[in-house]
């Protein structure tokens, strides 16, 4: 049985590093913030899941466990949040969506 909860904390573990890694390389390529944001507020919910659910099933039945899991609804609920406000604050400033070009003129005429 331990191996079996090991084998399943591993892979958890590593699907959510390449869900960090995949959302950190997103963020670097995508063209402007509103892109940029959503690649990294996948992966802060996504990789942050599956990370902290690879850690709890090392932990064990314990207070460590129980840390983690309020840890994981505080990010469920802050992320969403968070990303929500930056996207409307950047919207109030002026920061408009990145568009095709060819779009924007077909619209125009």
């Amino acid at each position: 049985m331990n191996a079996l909860l090991d084998t399943l904390s591993w892979v958890l573990l590593t699907l959510g590093g390449f869900s960090v890694l995949i959302g950190g390389i997103g963020a670097l390529r995508m063209p402007d913030l509103y892109t940029r944001m959503h690649a990294a507020s996948v992966t802060d919910s996504l990789g942050a899941i599956l990370v902290i659910l690879g850690i709890m099933l090392q932990a064990g039945w314990s207070l460590a466990t129980i840390k983690l899991v309020a840890i994981l609804l505080f990010l469920l609920l802050t992320s969403p949040t968070s990303s929500n406000a930056l996207a409307s604050a950047a919207l109030l400033a002026g920061n408009r969506p990145f568009a095709d070009t060819s779009e924007e003129e077909e619209r125009s005429k």
